[in-house]
């Protein structure tokens, strides 16, 4: 997966349509300018899961691992307006005005309803999905499992080109909403005859994109005390429903009226092929800094861990090398046992599998791997020590924050899921998904 950033998008619930001052569509005052030399104010950052703080090739302009969204000089959110019904032959020019923002959803061949949206003084708007195009301020392409990144738009990328957009209020508590699909170099989005689509019963449209927005909140917040919450399905308009029974199904879920589309810190955010994180300011207060993620790296260092069979001196290496070969002090372990090793060529299983080795200290068989140290601070739940690692990859992070992503499935393919390391992606073995890593100290 990865990112992008820019201007101009968005779109209330239904109901906003239906009361255009409603708290819906959080309609306050007019959105003050940011003056010069002024600090601009943090809605949130959206971190990508796979990447450990960097793309493989770096980040670079709106393509990037970590985005923050901030308030912008002036305000670009748009709101549900006017809707009108149309011949369908005749809807390219009743969109021809690239000025207004609508969405067409196409009921048949000869019968489409536009919906126009009006500026909203009162929102920033940001768009994320696949395209590279200026409208889209974050561009996302697929990560696949286990840290494998295609760099650019694939042809067979799942992801929409316009995949979804986030409204946010421009004055406190500053709210983030997210809808699915975002408008297109036209100011438009098109939801054609095959689109899973409906009237609601007030009158209006809904409808929901080809692989969908799926959206999970953590119960409890994105804490030490977090656990993982429902997965849904966002809407255009921003309502929340149950998952179809498939991906791409054009039978919608049920309707969840008690929940919505505000998101909280620690919400996860599927554009089917990516896995977004959302993290707000207070929540990333909460964090550890990449600071505090140094002094951890030396503090176990400086504990001088010994192999406890070669009897050699241990270390991370710094993350300024970068995720390349493995050191020669580089902590290895086995991820059935957790004991830690430095690097050896025996005790290897061939029978059981290339990568399958015996641990001498306790004689399990299983896959033997270099550990490294999670430099994604904000995937973190928790400042505590690098004492666990997950299986199969290696990354090391705190308890609390390796069995809170152990325990939860991020959504693969048409209608699977399956938990991964938020590192690199790789999917998760082993019974617990991760493991409580045992050193040995230096002998003198």
């Amino acid at each position: 997966m990865v990112l992008e950033g820019n201007p101009d998008v968005g779109s209330p619930r239904t109901s906003d349509l239906q009361h255009p001052g409603s708290q819906g569509s959080c309609i306050l005052s007019s959105g003050e300018d940011v003056q010069p030399g002024e600090e601009p104010i943090k809605y949130g950052e959206l971190i990508v899961l796979g990447y450990n703080g960097c793309l493989s090739s770096g980040d670079k302009g709106r393509r990037r691992s970590r985005l923050a969204l901030n308030r912008r000089p002036h305000a670009n959110g748009v709101k549900p307006d006017v809707m009108h019904h149309i011949s369908t032959p005749l809807v390219s020019k009743a969109l021809s005005n690239r000025g207004q923002h609508s969405i067409s959803y196409t009921l048949s061949r000869s019968h489409s309803v536009i919906v126009e949206y009006t500026h909203d003084s009162d929102t920033d708007m940001f768009q994320i999905g696949r395209s590279t195009e200026n409208m889209i301020d974050f561009v996302v392409t697929d990560t696949s499992p286990g840290g494998g990144v295609a760099e650019g738009p694939s042809p067979q990328s799942t992801i929409s080109r316009y995949a979804c957009r986030i409204l946010c209020d421009r004055r406190p508590p500053y709210i983030a909403r997210i809808y699915a699909a975002g408008f297109d170099a036209s100011s438009n989005i098109f939801l054609g005859e095959r689109a899973a689509k409906w009237r609601t019963p007030d009158g209006l449209m809904d409808g929901l994109t080809t692989n969908g927005v799926l959206v999970m909140h953590p119960a409890g917040g994105f804490s030490e005390d977090s656990a993982p919450g429902v997965w849904r399905e966002i809407s255009v308009c921003g309502n929340v429903y149950t998952l179809r029974d498939s991906r791409s199904a054009q039978q919608r879920g049920k309707l969840v009226e008690n929940e919505s589309n505000v998101l909280q810190d620690g919400s996860l955010i599927d554009l089917c092929g990516a896995t977004l994180l959302w993290r707000t300011p207070a929540g990333l207060l909460r964090a550890p800094t990449l600071k505090q993620l140094e002094a951890q790296r030396q503090e176990a260092n400086a504990a001088r861990p010994q192999c406890p069979v070669g009897l050699s001196t241990l270390a991370f290496p710094s993350p300024a090398r970068g995720r390349t070969a493995p050191d020669k002090q580089q902590p290895w372990v086995y991820v059935r046992c957790g004991h830690v090793h430095g690097y050896h060529g025996w005790g290897c299983r061939q029978e059981r599998g290339p990568q399958e080795r015996e641990c001498p200290l306790c004689r399990l068989v299983g896959p033997y791997v270099p550990l490294w140290l999670g430099q994604e601070a904000g995937l973190c739940l928790d400042p505590g020590p690098p004492s666990h690692a997950f299986a199969p990859c290696g990354h090391v992070c705190s308890e609390k924050t390796a069995r809170y992503w152990a325990q939860t499935p991020l959504p693969h393919g048409t209608h699977a899921f399956h938990a991964a390391c938020p590192f690199c992606g790789a999917w998760l073995t082993g019974e617990h998904g991760c493991v409580r890593l045992i050193f040995q100290g230096p002998l003198d």
